[in-house]
């Protein structure tokens, strides 16, 4: 008995206790295919019968099958899964990754599971499990292609488990055995006359029958043609359009994507409701001359065509609409949608149509890709993307590229078929690389990293950073980079204090990082250096120049002094350095004045006069014991609110007394650093000459055994330093925080007031919420990771300034600021 199944697919193995799931997981697939239950209650609890560890367990295996989906590996779920709501989860683990969920069904009979879990000790359970299983699945039967699996295969005896074999079929978008030479064609739309014309230029020789119609085209060669979709509407002649492609589809000498006018022009002919316009109408109409045999084979066609192939080894991928790398070779509503259609901000133009996303200016994938569907004057390569819509419908051209040749080759339209809806697209005015535009920054946008992928921005978020960025930001030709917010570790659950290192390095622990570094964390304000041999600018995470005229001047005078060994050693003319400037009121003195100063001040003149007040009290017998301790305690606590943060403040006239501690070289002419180790960050910035420069103290710790790093942060913070900041050693981690701070009990006393290590302050706080923060966190790190790739590219200041935009856009979200 075969059971076909994608050669990417999630698999759910669905089964009473005791029906043989794990068995047949073993007998069909690699071990390292299978993630069963059982083992991740193990991982989580030392106990794989551990029912209450399920949950945990559950949540475990869903991370690391959509880890494994993510890249590309079949998996294998071996759990009972009778239950709706747990096979809910797994179908969304498999839509998230854009493959295919597929269900085999072990309907083994009660009396056989009861036998083989009477002969396991670990299965001591009654009798009554089973029959709930079973029944459970029995209701599940019939209902499971509706949950979403896309294949399901029911095994109902001990007979047909022995017997099955699991046979993996392509998806039927992976032609990667098609190696061509290709023909690409862009979207034709019902111009036969031009595509017969395109096809000659091209070398092929057409076939006609004995009508006179073209019905196939050998091409010269091993060529073939590759079309990518809408094929029919608006032009004169969609039947000639489709009896050609149909025949050169048929004979092998071509292939089509689907276009979102085959989409709807099937449901029209299958006799759905839709809205006639779009030159559907002249299809319909078209269509209606023709024998109803060429209409049914038309609409079989149509309907059968695929919304993307991958061709050539995975070297080149043609979809209708385009489509970005994480989509290529997966299948799913979501990747069927972005290949017909795009991707939109959900508004509409002055012309009542769609204003699409320019996904191919983020494309940073391998393969080409090469697309139709948006109407452009000319054919031009973004980033190894294509678009070959050059209007042919509306007066302009028919365009083929020629693969692997990058050959274009072009006719003419005969004459204006059809009225465009909007005015066709005059070609694009050379953009000065300098040049930026609003449109580059406003509106929905999602920027495509390296390191996680697609970051959406909001359009409220862009408005929010579009006054702070025009008002008040230095020019963006120095503007390169913003640090991301860094998250703290998680809360403590020790009685004394909010956070301590131990949860940080169980953290990286569980995550698989092995070593981190932890650096001492400065309080100043975190700078950014950018030092050009004339020229830079020395600015805060918002983007505003630390000081402004001769000091600022004099600040960056210092620091490209201080460079000279650097710029020498890298061989460039810019050095762009995360650090922190100290002391804290070197730039927030009216913040320490205004907020800090003034609590501190009231409390220390209010509280001691109560505490003697209340003393009096009790000498006169008046009971007052318990008010006059807590208000003891609350003059005690303002005294060491007062302490904590001029600890961190000092004299400084001018520059005197200003430090810098820079801890990141995050780029230099033509090179990024994040694939270097913190270590020898900090090594190198160590070259940096002069008093202005502090270096950060730091120690290398073993997450397995951190005991060396708990005992440093606690001799930090007892002598008065706010604490460390925690990073993975070997520095670039995707989906691992890049940092956390682990900051110490008196300094955490500024952030959240004199009194926060009361005991039911330190109740309430210990419920804040990080998941917000984090996530924050790890999309600014990807978006300023990227600025650094686009400014080492040596991209267009756009598209770096994009990035830039993207991370103080992110900053507005309303997230706790003592966080």
């Amino acid at each position: 008995m075969e059971l076909k199944i994608p050669d990417l697919c999630l698999v759910v193995l669905i089964g009473a206790s005791g029906s043989g799931k794990s068995t047949f997981a073993r007998k069909h697939f690699l071990p390292t295919q299978v993630l069963s239950s059982d083992y991740f209650r193990g991982l989580v609890s030392d106990d794989e019968n551990d029912q209450s560890a399920s949950a945990a367990a559950f949540d475990v295996l869903h991370y690391v099958a959509s880890k494994r989906l993510e890249a590309g590996k079949v998996t294998v779920i071996d759990a009972t899964n009778v239950q709706a709501p747990d096979r809910a989860k797994l179908i969304e683990v498999a839509k998230k990754a854009n493959v295919l969920p597929v269900a085999i069904v072990l309907d083994t009979p009660t009396d056989v599971c009861l036998k083989r879990n009477a002969q396991r000790p670990d299965r001591d359970f009654g009798a009554h499990v089973v029959k709930r299983h079973r029944a459970a699945l029995q209701r599940s039967l019939k209902y499971l292609g509706k949950e979403g699996f896309k294949r399901v295969h029911v095994l109902r005896s001990e007979s047909e488990v022995d017997s099955a074999v699991i046979v993996y079929e392509k998806l039927l978008n992976d032609l990667r055995h098609e190696t061509g030479p290709f023909d690409v064609i862009g979207d034709v739309h019902g111009c036969r006359a031009e595509l017969e014309e395109l096809l000659v230029e091209l070398g092929y020789e057409l076939v006609r029958d004995d009508e006179g119609r073209a019905v196939d085209a050998v091409p010269p060669g091993e060529r073939k043609a590759v079309f990518v979709g809408d094929l029919v509407d608006r032009g004169p002649d969609t039947p000639g359009v489709l009896r050609l492609v149909m025949g050169m589809v048929a004979n092998g000498h071509a292939l089509s994507v689907r276009g979102n006018h085959e989409e709807k022009l099937v449901r029209a002919l299958r006799g759905h409701k839709v809205t006639v316009r779009h030159g559907l109408e002249k299809s319909l109409e078209q269509l209606a001359h023709e024998p109803e045999e060429f209409r049914r084979a038309a609409t079989k066609f149509c309907d059968g065509l695929v919304a993307h192939y991958v061709l050539d080894g995975g070297n080149l991928v043609v979809a209708h609409a385009g489509l970005p790398e994480r989509y290529h070779g997966r299948a799913s509503a979501k990747v069927r949608s972005f290949a017909l259609y795009g991707d939109t901000t959900g508004e509409v133009d002055e012309y009542g149509l769609p204003v699409r996303l320019p996904w191919a200016n983020d494309y940073r994938g391998s393969a080409m890709v090469l697309y139709g569907h948006v109407l452009v004057p000319e054919a031009e390569w973004i980033n190894n993307t294509m678009c070959l819509e050059t209007g042919v419908v509306f007066g302009g051209k028919l365009t083929a590229l020629r693969y692997p040749e990058k050959e274009l080759v072009s006719v003419k339209a005969h004459q204006v078929w059809y009225e465009n809806d909007r005015p066709f697209p005059a070609p694009a005015a050379e953009r000065e690389p300098e040049v930026l535009a609003l449109t580059d920054v406003t509106g929905l946008r999602r920027i495509d990293t390296s390191v996680m992928g697609a970051v959406t921005i909001r359009a409220e978020q862009s408005a929010s950073a579009l006054e702070v960025m025009s008002r008040f930001a230095i020019d963006p030709h120095d503007l390169l980079y913003l640090p991301p917010t860094m998250a703290p570790t998680a809360t403590s659950q020790r009685d004394d204090v909010l956070e301590h290192p131990e949860d940080a390095f169980a953290e990286y622990a569980a995550a698989g990082v092995s070593q981190v570094i932890c650096e001492e964390k400065h309080m100043g304000s975190r700078a950014v250096l950018l030092v050009r041999t004339e020229g830079g600018a020395i600015y805060t995470r918002t983007g505003r120049a630390f000081f402004d005229g001769a000091l600022g001047d004099e600040l960056l005078d210092r620091v490209r002094d201080g460079a000279k060994p650097l710029f020498d050693e890298f061989s460039t003319d810019w050095l762009l350095i995360d650090a922190e400037l100290m002391p804290w009121n070197a730039k927030a003195s009216g913040l320490i004045r205004e907020q800090y100063a003034a609590v501190g001040a009231a409390a220390g003149g209010a509280l001691p006069v109560a505490v003697e007040m209340l003393e009096a009290a009790r000498a006169r017998g008046i009971d007052v014991t318990d008010l006059l301790a807590r208000t003891e305690r609350r003059s005690a606590n303002a005294s060491a609110y007062r302490a904590a943060y001029e600890r961190y403040c000092w004299p400084t006239e001018g520059l005197e007394g200003v430090r810098i501690a820079p801890f990141q070289l995050l780029a230099t002419e033509g090179r990024t650093f994040h694939d270097r180790s913190h270590l020898w960050h900090l090594e190198t910035l160590s070259r940096l000459e002069g008093p202005l420069f502090q270096q950060t103290r730091h120690l290398v710790v073993d997450t397995a055994d951190p005991g060396a790093g708990v005992r440093w942060w606690e001799e930090l913070t007892e002598a008065g330093g706010e604490g460390m900041v925690v990073k993975p050693l070997a520095n670039l981690s995707p989906r691992v925080q890049p940092a956390v701070k682990v900051r110490g009990r008196e300094y955490l006393r500024i952030i959240y007031g004199p009194d926060y290590t009361e005991p039911q302050n330190l109740a309430r706080l210990r419920k804040r919420g990080l998941g917000r923060k984090r996530g924050l966190a790890l999309r600014e790190y990807a978006l300023g990771i990227e600025a650094l790739e686009r400014v080492a590219r040596g991209e267009p200041l756009w598209r770096v300034h994009e990035c830039v935009f993207g991370v103080l856009a992110l900053e507005s979200e309303p997230v706790d600021p003592r966080l």
